[in-house]
């Protein structure tokens, strides 16, 4: 699993990573450490994204009024 800070991670990349964390927590198998661990990073991917979406959102918002005004 991707071992890069979250904080550094583009929305596409924390997304991707997101999917993969996903699937291997949907494919069982692991120990407890490990699934909590994965589903630990996950909830921060998930967050992450949010945040890079919460962000697109507001810019857009913002031209969006400039170009009304």
């Amino acid at each position: 699993m991707n071992e890069t800070p979250i904080a550094e991670l583009g929305y596409e990349d924390a997304r991707d990573e997101l999917v993969d964390v996903v699937k291997l927590l949907e494919q069982g198998g692991l120990d407890l450490d490990a699934s909590l661990a994965l589903w630990e990073r996950g909830e921060a991917l998930a967050s992450h994204c949010e945040q890079h979406l919460a962000g697109a959102r507001t810019r857009i918002e913002k031209a969006l009024a400039r170009d009304e005004e």
